[in-house]
């Protein structure tokens, strides 16, 4: 079956008729959600997207409205009240029941509604005649959930994790009479839907685990509760507690609705309130309460008694216009179910059968069925993509290859690690392991001793599209699939009845990337090494580059001081958006063309951009401008640094140019850094400017030429796109120094290297992401030379190195590089 004609919306109708929500789906998203036009946001299991009229409509509400504190009683003060007694309604509404069957208490999210059942259940203590409290908790479950075992196990509860096989365990032996009257309280935790793999757990095990049939732990004597966690579930699938009677539901509304954020609930079953008890009262949990003598009784309302302090009101007000958009948009959560579980279906089908030229499947998917249903499956999808050698390809590279194609996807273990252990198949020993080699959760570490220690995820959200879907097919069969792409029909589940009779292995025809070997040769076609012109007799230094605002323009020298975080001025400013943050090409590509200058003699910092006017900043701040301009606090690379204002024009030059509020800041003098890449052993610190992580990046030609002969070879699948130069290639790493070298990558095994009379430390390698796929002269995006970087260096992707300068002790650190010094490398 050809692949390419598998990826169109006429296959997936046939495959799917539950698209979209009758009307014009189309005009919908492009009326709602202009601001994700050219993405395909797949990360909906994280956080949803909210369409545009549910901020107007909010802004419009609390503009035209009155709205105090609800712990009052002017008038405006209950209008607060009556609107947020109405949304409780509405929340209870939408899960298909009743003030009379239970209350809503808002939290600050699900992870909040999960502690507060946990310090508020009564935990027992085991005595000598009665057992103690059990918290079960599925090994599938959040860490918020499985974190309340601290709680838990420090008032008394033992902590029994299930697996998921084990979960439909009968207890054993009859339920005695007497047992019933036994007053120990145990609770039993486990979501309606995993957040790794989408599985939904059935939700009459609610039934089951109270009436003490459903896992042999329940057979304990005593009552038990039922604690669903469904932040994962109610998000695109309805949720009827009439027909689960759980004790304790937690949700997130941010996961459902996409806004407001920080605003959760824990709906309570009113004949389960009555157990639990808090400690600590807050403004507006007590009815009445002595501040001399140990005396206080609770509100007798129970949201009122666990709503420490004062609601979020205006955000609990915004739910009345998410929730208004969200039926109004789809009709019903049943629709939405329908359209999210036939997009992840769809592509489940496709990933599932994508194969590499020589039989082997790029995907490795990790789920428990084969997407049969929407009552047993999610719209949610996890896997690891392979080569052709059924080697793991680390999520850390599809995800910044994903970044390349304007595709937004989640990678991890996703706050799951009993479901990532399970899946990917990792011991406790191998996650011990893993910590010591320095991998936690949510960094980049995805490969350990060639083992994966998380996967990629996609999730789809009401308002997403086919066009999401196809656009990430497509970007891991040209990224990731050896040519020719082949496609398995035993694998495409129900194709061959609404296509074509199978047809032989295909080549996908445009738009897929041949892999490569680490010479740039494509195919089959025999080696070639490099051009004799790229050999070179000795290294010299032919480039320095200053770029005196971080993420702008280069500075092109031949002859520049060393100063003591670096070569003199680089990276001494930077730009902030109206929020403080600072900006980067990631962001912003157009700051690449601001061209800042410096220029010594006159003391000044001359900012150019096309279309603007020249204009000047100081390059030293005297006590005066230093008392002048505003002193803050800003964060580079998480690092507090201290930095002072440059002053209204500068920020209404660049606001004019970039299209948005921001200002100029610079680093004070009296702020330092301390270095995140140096040697091992240094005796001394080394400090840094507004760099990312070390003093000086320095590339090597021969490696540049490399990746041009590699991005040549692959010109034919590149979209069009132009080849790349050496100087623009040069221009996008972004390196301070360039050096001639001879044999391609071997500034990777130095260790130390000395340029005319400096020397120099190699810190470590820089890793690369997307922003080097900035043209640097014009701000446009390309997916080159990323794309064969990466082809090149699979894994960490790196290029260049990063140097420390130190000089011998008792030296000076005053210096000056420049162009045409000699370069002499060691290696360690």
């Amino acid at each position: 079956m050809d692949f390419q004609k598998l990826c169109t919306f006429e296959t997936f109708q046939r495959l799917w008729s539950h698209y979209g929500y009758g009307g014009n789906f189309r005009d919908v998203i492009e009326r709602e959600f202009t601001r994700i036009k050219g993405a395909a946001y797949l990360d909906h299991a994280a956080a949803t997207l909210y369409p545009e009229c549910v901020v107007r409509d909010h802004c419009q509400d609390i503009s035209r409205n009155l709205y105090g504190n609800p712990h009052s009683h002017s008038p405006s003060s209950r209008l607060t009240h009556d609107t947020v007694e109405r949304v409780r309604y509405r929340v209870l509404q939408h899960f298909n029941t009743t003030p009379e069957e239970y209350c809503v208490i808002f939290t600050s999210g699900c992870t909040a509604a999960l502690k507060l059942v946990a310090e508020s259940f009564p935990w027992r203590r085991a005595s000598r005649s009665e057992a103690g409290s059990l918290f079960c908790y599925l090994t599938d479950s959040h860490t918020s959930v499985v974190g309340m075992r601290g709680l838990s196990a420090a008032r008394g509860a033992a902590a029994v994790p299930v697996s998921p096989q084990d979960v439909e365990s009968r207890a054993t032996g009859a339920v005695r009479g007497d047992d019933a009257a036994c007053p120990t309280p145990h609770l039993f935790c486990y979501p309606a839907q995993s957040n790794f793999s989408g599985r939904k757990y059935p939700l009459e095990h609610v039934r089951g685990i109270r009436a003490r049939r459903l896992h042999p732990a329940c057979a304990h004597r005593g009552r038990w509760f039922v604690l669903l966690d469904a932040a994962s579930h109610v998000g695109c699938s309805p949720l009827d507690l009439r027909e689960c009677p759980a004790d304790f539901v937690a949700v997130s509304f941010y996961k459902m609705l996409g806004f407001p954020t920080g605003l959760g609930a824990l709906l309570v079953r009113n004949d389960a309130a009555g157990v639990l008890a808090k400690a600590y009262f807050g403004g507006g949990t007590a009815a009445a309460y002595l501040s001399a003598e140990d005396y206080y009784v609770p509100a007798a309302n129970v949201s009122d008694r666990y709503e420490d302090g004062t609601v979020s009101f205006l955000d609990i007000i915004a739910l009345n216009h998410s929730f208004d958009a969200l039926y109004r948009i789809t009709g019903n959560m049943h629709n939405i179910q329908q359209h999210t579980f036939g997009l992840a279906r769809y592509t489940y089908m496709l990933l599932s059968s994508l194969c590499h030229g020589n039989g082997r499947p790029v995907a490795q998917i990790y789920s428990e069925g084969r997407f049969e249903s929407p009552s047993t499956q999610g719209p949610i999808l996890n896997f690891n993509l392979m080569d052709s050698n059924g080697q793991i390809i680390g999520y850390s590279q599809v995800d910044r290859m994903a970044s390349l194609y304007n595709i937004h996807i989640r990678t991890g273990c996703f706050c799951n690690t009993g479901a990532c252990q399970s899946f990917l198949g990792i011991t406790d020993q191998q996650m011990k392991r893993n910590l010591q080699a320095g991998h936690v959760c949510g960094d980049s570490v995805d490969l350990v001793d060639g083992q994966p220690t998380g996967s990629v995820r996609v999730s789809f959200g009401y308002m997403s599209t086919f066009e999401d879907c196809q656009k990430f097919l497509h970007f891991v069969a040209e990224c990731f699939a050896e040519k020719p792409v082949t496609v398995d029909p035993a694998r495409l589940e129900g194709v061959r009845a609404v296509t074509a009779a199978a047809q032989s292995p295909t080549e996908v025809p445009n738009g897929e990337i041949k892999r490569v070997d680490e010479n740039g040769n494509r195919g089959e076609a025999s080696p070639e090494g490099l051009d004799s012109n790229s050999r070179r007799e000795a290294h010299t230094l032919t480039n320095i580059y200053i770029y005196p605002i971080k993420s702008c323009g280069a500075f092109e020298v031949r002859d520049w001081p060393v100063g003591p975080l670096g070569l003199l001025y680089d990276r001494g400013w930077m730009v902030v958006n109206g929020n403080g943050v600072c900006l980067s090409q990631k962001r912003e590509a157009r700051l690449c063309l601001v061209r800042p200058r410096v220029h010594p003699p006159s003391n000044k910092l001359l900012l150019q951009a096309p279309g603007m006017d020249s204009i000047s900043v100081p390059l030293e701040n005297s006590r005066q401008v230093h008392t002048r301009h505003q002193v803050c606090q800003s964060k580079v690379c998480s690092d507090r640094v201290e930095t002072v204002d440059c002053g209204d024009e500068a920020a209404r030059w660049l606001s004019e140019f970039l299209g948005q509020p921001c200002r100029l800041i610079r680093q004070s003098p009296d702020s330092t850094r301390d270095a995140k890449k140096g040697p091992v052993g240094a005796a001394t610190s080394t400090f840094l400017s507004l760099v990312n992580e070390a003093q000086y990046l320095m590339i090597n030609r021969a490696s540049v030429e490399l990746i041009q002969k590699l991005m040549s070879s692959r010109q034919d699948y590149s979209e069009g796109d132009q080849l790349l130069d050496t100087q623009n290639v040069i221009s996008r790493f972004r390196a301070n120094l360039v050096i001639a070298g001879v044999e391609p990558f071997e500034e990777d095994n130095w260790s130390h290297l000395i340029i005319g009379n400096t020397r120099f430390v190699v810190a470590g390698p820089c890793a690369r992401c997307q922003m080097v796929g900035v043209d640097q002269d014009t701000g446009a995006k390309t997916k080159e030379p990323l794309m064969s970087l990466s082809a090149r260096r699979p894994g960490k992707v790196t290029f260049g190195v990063y140097l420390s300068h130190q000089p011998p002790s008792g030296e000076a650190a005053a210096a000056v590089l420049s162009v045409g010094s000699l370069v002499r490398p060691q290696a360690p």
